[in-house]
């Protein structure tokens, strides 16, 4: 199918009038980069998980295909298998609309310069270049075949914006500085490097996830000494920063539920059901938590969520309740429920306050300083220490 046939384009303006019937896209100028880059040349194949666990290709020749790939949904379009065999996600293009989101969100001009953190199929790159050129976009990926394809594609489109193979952590510094830096991975802290490179006065906008789920998209402004801004009103994730061209190791959890001291909690397992308060919780966790079942239950499903942190804690929260009540476990010089309970609570008595009034101040010496309402809060959390590449 080539970039000139009229259903693409057909499928293309419905997919900006779904995402401006969201009220994501207002610009017009995104609005006609979207109409004009054809995201099925992007993604000639996906995959979808199935209930055993398998994943089924969706290609080119697959009944439906530009249907699914011109839906405003993310689609998984690389896997790796690790050393114990199994697929896993390394790549995937990003759901539309939370791009678009992104981007309405930098408040792009046309004299912008951008930087990219994680290429991936190059549909973003795209978007960006047919925005403002092809001279003022970078990006950057840690894995080669994927720079190395979303280079052909965008070329077959005729642009030609500056992609390189490196670490998204490092930034692009012979090419600062930028006006704006988007990172479609998630970090575990912002790397000071993205402030380097970033003039004053410019934006970076990261997915700022301590652990598991645990944080959110933030838009940080770059001052004298720091980088500070508020974290987006609506949560979104993205997948993690990698530091090497390979899968993610396997996660094996080793431990045995039953050895830890128990307590109860009303919470539901999985953390991440109350993002907020897992995400102020890390102030007193160790960094990049961990996170994988254990057990069978009798229903067939998991009978326990599992953390274990880098200094040898351990949670383990039953899948399964009681009377509103569920089992927990725990081992360790830091008791990671009863932290997540502690911030929990601290959130109800503050109101539950949303996304949008909390915010977050980087610092050259890697302090992550996140507030409620106004940086100079009362009420603030400091994170714990974590690099800025991938665990």
């Amino acid at each position: 199918m080539t970039v000139t046939t009229t259903p693409w384009r057909l499928h293309a303006q419905q997919l900006a009038d779904d995402i401006t019937t969201d009220g994501v896209l207002r610009s017009p100028q995104w609005r006609a980069a979207l109409e004009a880059v054809p995201r099925h040349v992007f993604v000639p194949r996906f995959y979808t998980q199935q209930p055993d666990g398998r994943w089924r290709e969706t290609c080119t020749e697959s009944p439906g295909w530009l249907d699914e790939v011109y839906r405003n949904q993310p689609l998984i379009t690389a896997l790796a298998t690790t050393a114990r065999g199994n697929q896993v996600t390394v790549s995937s293009s990003t759901k539309p609309g939370l791009m678009i989101r992104m981007l309405e969100a930098l408040d792009i001009d046309d004299s912008h310069r951008v930087l990219e953190i994680g290429t991936g199929t190059g549909y973003n790159a795209g978007l960006l270049s047919q925005r403002l050129g092809d001279e003022q976009v970078y990006s950057v990926d840690i894995a080669a075949d994927l720079v190395d394809a979303a280079r052909t594609r965008l070329h077959e489109l005729g642009l030609r914006p500056t992609l390189a193979v490196a670490h998204g952590g490092d930034g692009l510094a012979g090419h600062a500085p930028f006006d704006r830096i988007i990172a479609t991975c998630s970090v575990p802290a912002i790397p000071w490097a993205w402030a380097e490179q970033v003039r004053e006065g410019g934006l970076v906008l990261a997915d700022l996830k301590r652990s598991v789920h645990a944080g959110n998209l933030v838009l940080l402004a770059r001052h004298a000494d720091r980088l500070e801004g508020r974290f987006l009103p609506r949560w979104a994730g993205f997948m993690a920063i990698r530091d090497t061209d390979t899968a993610p190791p396997d996660q094996r959890i080793n431990l045995t539920p039953e050895d830890g001291d128990q307590s109860t909690t009303a919470l539901p397992p999985h953390p991440w059901e109350s993002l907020i308060p897992w995400m102020l919780a890390q102030a007193h966790l160790p960094p990049q938590l961990k996170f994988g079942y254990r057990g069978a239950a009798g229903t067939g499903g998991h009978q326990w969520a599992v953390f274990t942190a880098s200094d040898g804690s351990w949670c383990a929260v039953s899948m399964e309740s009681h009377d509103g009540r569920r089992d927990v476990r725990q081992l360790g010089p830091t008791r990671i429920w009863d932290e997540f309970e502690k911030a929990h609570h601290h959130w109800l008595a503050l109101g539950q306050p949303g996304w949008e009034r909390f915010g977050a101040t980087v610092t050259a010496d890697g302090t992550h300083r996140l507030w409620l309402d106004q940086p100079n809060s009362a009420h603030c959390w400091t994170l714990t220490t974590a690099s800025t590449h991938a665990a």
